[in-house]
């Protein structure tokens, strides 16, 4: 299988990927799920999903979609498209799925996939994050994980057009 075949891979529509995720609860692999923009993928990025994968054996990452990214931060935004986000986030060998989502949050995701433990950056409040009285209800994990100073999608963005 060549780079690219793996990468595509791990681009999966929600059937596919609730087939693996059986398969991976079958041989009690500990599945992972977090989601995101991951617009203009940069270190604190790479560090929160590494460090999100190592909280099981399986990573699954749901992404915005452009039309989604557009309702929550605007117009200008997304600066890549889908597409680009999902082939890099893809490429990262601790990740296993990939799946873009149209609504605002990945509720309908996370209640599909059910995941052991669902995921998300420092700036939440457990108790906030969506899909958390599922995922308890269920018997998984809820936990956030702190950002890496000086990393910001929107930060790289400002400094760019000189407004930082």
């Amino acid at each position: 299988m060549t780079e690219t075949e793996l990468v595509a891979d791990k681009q999966l529509p929600l059937t596919e990927l609730s087939r693996r995720r059986c398969g991976w609860r079958t041989y009690s692999q500990k599945t992972v799920f977090t989601n995101g923009v991951f617009d203009l993928i940069h270190p604190g990025h790479l560090t929160y999903l590494a460090e999100a994968a190592a909280l099981g054996q399986r990573l699954i990452v749901g992404v915005n979609t452009d039309e989604s990214v557009r309702r929550l931060k605007g117009a200008t935004r997304p600066i890549m498209p889908l597409a680009a986000r999902m082939q890099l986030l893809a490429g990262l060998f601790y990740v296993d799925g990939v799946i873009a989502f149209a609504e605002d949050t990945p509720l309908e995701l996370i209640k599909a996939l059910k995941p052991d433990v669902l995921v998300k950056g420092g700036d939440y409040a457990v108790a906030d994050i969506v899909g958390y009285q599922e995922v308890m209800a269920w018997g998984g994990e809820v936990t956030t994980l702190p950002f890496i100073d000086g990393y910001s999608s929107t930060g790289i963005i400002e400094q760019l057009s000189g407004c930082a």
